[in-house]
């Protein structure tokens, strides 16, 4: 630290404690305070909204702290395991990337914590149960605890305390609303999914520590930072294969091929979860993990080369399918996973500067998107309450042709003109994601393109054309719910939210458009702040033929979906219902279109190979092996016919045939005895006189003759 530098580094466990004190606070007093109504539930909301902002603030003091510091500060703070060789404490390592992370999900879930105030007064009211409103917010807390335990760990053992924790949150938050949903279990189907999807990940994460351990006797970063380049050379498969099982992990975590299923199906969640787990934070885990371990992967060519190929993949496939969906959040899932995999991609090609760029400036638009579609959702709903109660227009939903979803993307169109503060924040979204210059999402993805090119061009083209299709999709979404006419009376009749959800949407939207001032070229300030935790966090900087060629491509997008979703489509709305197809690119490309819809038929591909097969051998292991085999013949047959045949046995020849014959033979000879010495016992004392004189005489001849 320079000299007369400040020093805040001693506040760091507060980045924990902050939400921990408003999660409890509202277990303990907020059941009380929510009975009095509409400002309980302000309070409630307010008080973990604040925890949230109190762990920003810290971060911000982190950051300042950091100020021409070198390298990591660690901030010890108890001992947590020793055991043997195995000493493991709970502490803080403050770093530019850690406190990177802690901005972005402290600040981005404070936004998110005040818009779900306005959002979760509606939705708990919705779904029939305003008594949940204080055990979103205790979850919404637990979350922020997790997710600061994860990024502001100094080993890897804390840190999967927190991936284990976040998980959790999940699982509780996707199925908040756990009886709703598809047959009234399709919530809680969703978070089970998640759960499991996750565990698989986690499994991996778990055999890349045990390694660990193996290989360096340590969980602690720097430990491990130092070791391994001797670890490259001595034990070579064990750190490849280390590294490799971590990949499982990131998979797992940030949704990436092939497990990234459960993602789209965490949509179940309300919009805030959506926003804060799903797009900004949780899901950019994995990326945060490959990025802390630079030491390990930078000295295996392998394991980078699977990580890269990973996300290029992932880019490209979820893009594909996000073209074909209906459902607003679901097209923005499909985009988190692709969008996901260009930072995976590049944190594996060892563009960590890039990948983590483009990782916080995700968060802005993201959850700017996953907000603002929520807004939508709402306001929809709104208009088909309002239908519902008019006789009149009720007879409108008959004609939608399909049943109505305030998410489909097909009852809406016109909203511009109903929502316009939504329109124009989703719009800069939209365009942010689409990478159009100057705004954030262009500077970001084309520090990513322009790593790939030089580093791994199979991966650039992967991701290029990614690209196109985020631009088309997303040119798509807008053009189907705010241009047109009004598809449905909800979108008629839809109205805009209150300031509470509007105004965090206003600060995400300036975020989006300005964001990309963190690393502008020739200035470069995150790369620099990055090079403080270590100089290989560098950036190849701004390549201008790359950035036009990204920006055409994204423009081409644009273009091609503008003639498509609103030239095309007004066409086809004067035609008959019955020969109106739903998407003019379904009269294009109808298979592949179909294809895209049914995403690839990923999801009934593993219910194929693996969930099918998985209920036939549970099945038969309860059918035949438990039922029949088990407990109709080992049970009933071996155990219980064995045990009565022995019972038989032990009752009728041995018991009946031996033990009573003894028992009744003694009790015949001893009944014979008594009968004999009744005979003794005459009852005359005459009789005993004589018996005792002889018995005297006996004795006393004994005597004399011996």
């Amino acid at each position: 630290m320079e000299s007369g530098a400040v020093n805040y580094f001693y506040m760091t466990p507060l980045v924990v404690f902050f939400p921990v004190i408003g999660l409890l606070f509202n277990i303990i007093f907020g059941g009380l305070i929510v009975k009095k109504g509409r400002a309980g539930e302000i309070a409630v909301g307010t008080v973990a909204s604040l925890a949230s902002a109190l762990s920003f603030g810290v971060a911000v003091l982190l950051g300042i702290s950091l100020t021409g510091q070198r390298g990591p500060v660690t901030v010890p703070y108890l001992d947590w395991i020793n055991i043997g060789t195995l000493n493991v404490h709970w502490g803080f390592q403050v770093d530019t990337l850690s406190v990177t992370m802690m901005l972005v999900v402290a600040g981005v879930g404070t936004l998110i914590h005040i818009y779900a105030i306005g959002y979760m007064y509606e939705d708990v009211r919705l779904n029939g149960d305003p008594a949940r409103f204080r055990r979103f917010f205790v979850f919404l807390n637990l979350f922020i605890v997790m997710m600061m335990i994860l990024v502001s760990s100094d080993n890897y053992l804390m840190l999967f305390v927190g991936w284990e924790g976040v998980g959790l949150c999940s699982y509780l938050l996707i199925g908040f609303w756990y009886e709703k949903g598809k047959e009234g279990i399709g919530n809680a189907l969703a978070a089970k999914k998640a759960f499991i999807a996750n565990r698989i990940g986690d499994f991996g994460f778990l055999i890349a520590m045990f390694l660990m351990f193996g290989m360096f006797g340590t969980f602690i970063y720097k430990e491990i930072n130092a070791m391994a380049p001797a670890a490259a050379v001595t034990t070579p498969i064990l750190i490849t294969a280390m590294a490799l099982f971590m990949l499982l992990g990131v998979m797992g975590k940030s949704a990436q091929l092939p497990l990234y299923v459960w993602l789209p199906d965490a949509m179940a969640g309300p919009t805030p979860v959506s926003a804060l787990i799903h797009a900004a934070t949780m899901v950019t885990a994995g990326v945060y993990l490959v990025a802390r371990s630079y030491a390990v992967y930078s000295l295996v060519p392998v394991a980078q080369n699977w990580v890269a190929l990973v996300g290029g993949l992932s880019a490209l496939f979820a893009a594909t399918i996000a073209v074909g969906q209906f459902d607003i959040k679901k097209v923005l899932a499909y985009s988190t996973i692709s969008q996901l995999g260009f930072m995976v991609a590049a944190v594996g090609m060892g563009a960590y500067v890039a990948g983590m760029f483009l990782l916080v400036t995700h968060a802005f638009f993201k959850a700017l998107l996953f907000l603002s579609a929520g807004s939508v959702i709402q306001g929809v709903e709104y208009g088909h309450h309002h239908v519902e109660n008019d006789p009149r227009l009720k007879k409108q939903l008959k004609k939608l042709g399909h049943d109505f979803d305030p998410q489909d993307m097909r009852n809406m169109g016109g909203l511009r003109t109903r929502m316009k503060l939504t329109f124009w924040v989703y719009l800069i979204g939209a365009l942010a994601l689409a990478g159009i210059f100057p705004l954030a999402g262009f500077w970001a993805k084309d520090e990513i393109l322009t790593e790939s090119l030089v580093l791994k061009p199979y991966i650039f083209w992967l991701l290029f054309v990614a690209a196109f299709f985020t631009a088309f999709y997303m040119g798509r979404q807008v053009l189907l719910v705010f241009f047109g006419e009004p598809r449905s009376p909800a979108a008629e009749h839809a109205r805009d939210n209150p300031p509470v959800m509007t105004v965090p949407l206003v600060v995400l939207a300036i975020l989006s458009a300005v964001g990309g001032g963190l690393n502008l070229p020739a200035i470069d300030t995150f790369t620099k702040w990055l090079e403080q935790t270590n100089e290989k966090f560098s950036s190849l900087g701004f390549n201008l033929v790359v950035a036009g060629a990204s920006t055409g491509l994204a423009l081409l997008g644009l273009s091609l979906a503008w003639y498509l979703y609103w030239k095309r489509y007004q066409e086809m709305q004067s035609l008959p219902a019955a020969k109106r197809p739903d998407d003019p690119l379904r009269a294009y490309i109808g298979p592949v279109f179909t294809g895209m819809e049914n995403k690839w038929w990923v999801d009934e591909l593993y219910r194929a190979i693996i969930l099918n097969p998985y209920v036939i051998l549970s099945r038969f292991l309860a059918d035949q092996v438990d039922g029949r085999f088990w407990h109709d013949w080992f049970h009933d047959v071996v155990i219980a016919g064995g045990y009565r045949a022995l019972t038989r046995f032990l009752a009728v020849p041995i018991d009946l045939g031996v033990i009573d014959r003894i028992a009744n033979g003694l009790a015949d000879v001893t009944k014979a005895l008594a009968g004999r010495l009744r005979r003794i016992q005459s009852g005359f004392v005459r009789n005993y006189a004589l018996a005792v004189f002889i018995g005297v005489v006996i004795i006393i001849g004994y005597l004399v003759l011996r």
